[in-house]
């Protein structure tokens, strides 16, 4: 046996069991997003001179604000930030708590004991179960969603059980159908409002009762809470924190990644019970030494100046009015979100007198490769679509021709919902 062989053999060996383990990378499955990609270079390849529109990708189309990026060189000359930042300044732990208050009403947050900061919200999500899972252990996650936390869950030995958001419970989840026996054995509870991938919205009625339902059965509560201040047509931006007894049972979770086009600065904060932000940056502290000062405190400088996030929410409600009615003219049936830049539409059943699509992933892969529109497919609830307003457009006129574009595209067949 060759050394080289022998080399990749031995290797392929010591695998962990959680991602595979001696199998590892030969799984033949491809994953969704994977799919996309190369429907997304074969349609290029195919028609190199038509425009692929893009409303996949979940992440802002614009730079970040002009202040925030001079604040960031500003800060970035100074000798004094150039150092670790491990569990974060307080400049930036003040500004998360003055911006809980001024754009959510969240009273009562102490900066000092009850906000950290995040290398964004996914690393958080990541560690969030080694602070609470044992082998055996469950966290309750909502389908579709961002698997995360339920997957580093699983890394740790614990186990994860899906409650499914459907159209018919307008997308929340159903706490009275959670069986008993697995709220008993839950530890951590993942909610995300405004939804990725629906747009659903939570209400403060909901967020009573998932505190009730939690002090029930002694489950923490992780709200991720990305999209929370970007709501449209007079919707107030709704954070969990602020309801009555929210910060016993739990956290939430902010980034400025999508309300403040800051998707690669890798900045958000964890906030809420003290003893879980302090245990969480224990386990923080274990795993990465924090994020660049200068950018803190350009984050803080976006935190103090709500109305760059008001800006951005504009254009994304401009552009979902757009799409929606074009969707609607077409047959779907659309229903403008809440909050997010994400429009979730249920799949057409097929072409009349031609293509069917038995699954949400079949009609995406159809949009992609012959219409040369990219979407990304739901089949965890239902046959849906996610289409995202964050697509490449300059300005209103050009919004209104990638729209027209799109209804253009889809018009020249007749879909059956």
């Amino acid at each position: 046996m060759s050394v080289e062989k022998y080399q990749s053999t031995f290797i392929q060996e010591q695998f962990a069991d959680r991602i595979g383990g001696s199998n590892y990378g030969k799984d033949t499955n491809i994953y969704k997003f994977e799919k996309i990609k190369r429907a997304k270079a074969a349609a290029k390849k195919a028609f190199p001179d038509v425009e692929l529109i893009d409303m996949g990708v979940g992440e802002p189309d614009e730079m970040a604000d002009a202040g925030i990026v001079a604040k960031l060189a500003e800060e970035a000359a100074k000798p004094e930030n150039r150092g670790y930042a491990d569990n974060g300044i307080a400049d930036f732990k003040v500004a998360a708590a003055k911006y809980l208050k001024e754009v959510f009403s969240v009273d009562g947050i102490d900066p000092e004991t009850e906000v950290v900061h995040s290398i964004g919200s996914k690393p958080a999500l990541a560690m969030m179960p080694s602070v609470f899972i044992n082998p055996g252990d469950v966290t309750i996650m909502t389908v579709p969603g961002y698997p995360v936390m339920g997957t580093h869950t699983k890394y740790l030995g614990g186990q994860v059980y899906n409650v499914q958001l459907t159209k018919e419970n307008n997308f929340l989840p159903d706490l009275d159908a959670i069986p008993e026996e697995i709220a008993r054995k839950a530890k951590l509870f993942y909610l995300n409002y405004p939804n990725n991938p629906t747009g659903a919205a939570a209400t403060a009625e909901f967020f009573v009762k998932v505190v009730a339902w939690a002090r029930k059965y002694n489950v923490v509560i992780v709200h991720d809470a990305p999209y929370a201040a970007l709501t449209y047509d007079g919707v107030k931006p709704l954070s969990f924190l602020s309801v009555p007894g929210a910060k016993d049972v739990g956290v939430e979770l902010h980034s400025l990644s999508k309300s403040y086009n800051m998707t690669g600065w890798r900045i958000g904060f964890v906030a809420g019970n003290p003893l879980i932000v302090k245990a969480f940056s224990d386990v923080k502290d274990n795993n990465d030494s924090g994020q660049f000062i200068a950018i803190q405190k350009a984050a803080a400088y976006g935190l103090a100046n709500p109305a760059i996030t008001e800006a951005i929410a504009s254009k994304y409600s401009r552009r979902h009015n757009l799409l929606v009615a074009a969707l609607n003219e077409i047959g779907f049936k659309a229903e403008k979100p809440k909050g997010s830049f994400f429009l979730y539409v249920e799949a057409p059943k097929g072409i009349k007198g031609g293509q069917r699509f038995e699954t949400a992933e079949d009609f995406s892969q159809y949009l992609i490769r012959e219409k040369l529109i990219s979407t990304v497919p739901w089949d965890d609830a239902g046959h849906f679509v996610r289409f995202s307003v964050t697509f490449i457009a300059q300005g209103e006129e050009d919004e209104q021709r990638v729209i027209g574009e799109i209804k253009r595209r889809l018009t020249d067949v007749e879909f059956e919902f």
